[in-house]
């Protein structure tokens, strides 16, 4: 039983950990919620919907480099360390945003600037690569093992602070400055203040401990072992992303396609869409840790069979309700639905993972599970979204993406079932 002083410790070592996923998804969010403006600076057409879809295309290209950083990156981790990882990609993603920050526009230097700003995005995707799987880890590693659920569901609650974080400033920005202002500098003022509080987040992640885990446990001696490891559980990573893709569809239809869905789709107002964004990311703060916390009570595949159960029966519903008789409150609704869905799935689905794969590449593996449903799947969400709406002319035909996304994760979950019996990692800390 941890005293109180070590749960103290846990928790701050879980706040060091969780601030590069805080800039990732503060930085990810701030380009999709402003994605028609970056649209007119970087990405010009005489089509709005041709400049949109290059933005969002630019936007899933940093998921071209996430394998390669799954694979380079997680192979450092799970040979030198959870800590030096974290330091490694929390610095890329500090230069992949300043670079998106100060690049000037297409006006100003022409096709340099989409150039360097694909650039940016590529170097982004590098340490995304393995930036959540990798606090994933560290968190499971440091965690009791009848609370892991608990501790690893504030890798998504740091991503939450993040939503929080990009949408009330886009909302503040959205009721202070005119349309005007924000095409000519409001959109950079988010991106600018992420580069001001890289510093701050860099010191608190140096403060990191090694994990005990990592310490007292063996290491694979170069990344072709770490392959030869994964390779021989490709089973683990078959299923795993699987499972994962519910999870980062979820996720970014919700807490990055939101404003887009509202503006583009239904004229709403631009602050009502980015106050339901925000009201999102609370929402899925809270209810992060509820879902591990269940998680770890009842265990984890209820969750895992019943969310994408419920995601079948309820979403194409509630977003023809919402087609129907487009508003704030339809919308503020059919969203946090959806979220409280996605955060009891994300705190049930953490924990099992970095349960069932190889300790010696818990970190490379999980990473390559990430890159790969984010990749295919998650990334492209909003993408895929706005093009079925376009073709069809249906606007509740984003749910038959999500829909098709719960049946390979519903698939998933049972494929997992017999993993789950043998888990890798029977312990993390003394409990």
């Amino acid at each position: 039983m941890l005293t109180a002083e070590q749960r103290k410790e846990k928790m701050k070592a879980v706040i060091r950990a969780g601030t590069g996923n805080f800039l990732e998804l503060y930085d990810f969010l701030v380009y999709a919620y402003f994605a028609t403006y970056i649209a007119d600076a970087f990405f010009p057409s005489e089509s709005a919907f041709v400049s949109l879809m290059n933005t969002f295309l630019t936007y899933a290209i940093a998921s071209v480099a996430r394998p390669f950083g799954a694979v380079i990156l997680g192979s450092y981790m799970d040979r030198h360390g959870r800590r030096n990882g974290l330091l490694v990609t929390l610095t890329l993603m500090g230069i992949g945003t300043a670079t998106l920050a100060f690049t000037p526009t297409y006006e100003s230097i022409g096709l340099l600037a989409p150039i360097i700003i694909i650039i940016g995005r590529l170097i982004q995707g590098f340490s995304l690569g393995v930036e959540a799987g990798g606090v994933n880890v560290y968190l499971a590693e440091i965690a009791t093992p009848k609370n892991r659920g608990f501790y690893t569901s504030w890798q998504g609650g740091s991503q939450a602070l993040g939503v929080v974080a990009a949408t009330g400033l886009g909302a503040l920005l959205t009721a202070t400055l005119t349309m005007e202002q924000m095409q000519e500098y409001g959109w950079r003022i988010p991106l600018i203040v992420g580069c001001a509080i890289i510093p701050v987040l860099f010191w608190l992640r140096r403060s990191l401990q090694e994990t005990e885990y990592f310490e007292k446990s063996t290491h694979a001696r170069s990344t072709w072992e770490v392959l030869r490891i994964l390779g021989d559980h490709w089973q683990i990573l078959l299923i795993g992303v699987m499972l994962t893709i519910l999870n980062t569809t979820t996720f970014y239809f919700v807490n990055t396609y939101t404003p887009t869905y509202g503006i583009r789709n239904f004229g709403m107002d631009p602050l009502g869409t980015f106050s339901v964004a925000l009201a999102v990311g609370i929402a899925t703060l809270i209810l992060l840790p509820i879902g591990g916390t269940i998680s770890d009570r009842i265990g984890r595949f209820p969750t895992l069979v019943g969310v994408p159960i419920l995601v079948l029966a309820t979403s194409y519903p509630a977003m023809m309700w919402l087609d129907a008789a487009p508003g704030f409150g339809r919308l503020l609704a059919v969203e946090l639905w959806l979220a409280a869905l996605y955060a009891m799935y994300a705190g049930t689905l953490v924990p099992l993972m970095v349960e069932i794969i190889p300790g010696k590449a818990r970190s490379s593996g999980y990473a390559i599970i990430l890159s790969l449903a984010n990749g295919i799947f998650g990334s492209l969400t909003p993408f895929i979204a706005t093009v079925l709406i376009e073709t069809t002319g249906d606007r509740a035909s984003p749910a038959l993406w999500l829909s098709a996304c719960a049946v390979l994760s519903l698939v998933g979950s049972f494929a997992a079932w017999r993993f789950a019996a043998k888990p890798t990692m029977q312990t993390a800390a003394a409990e």
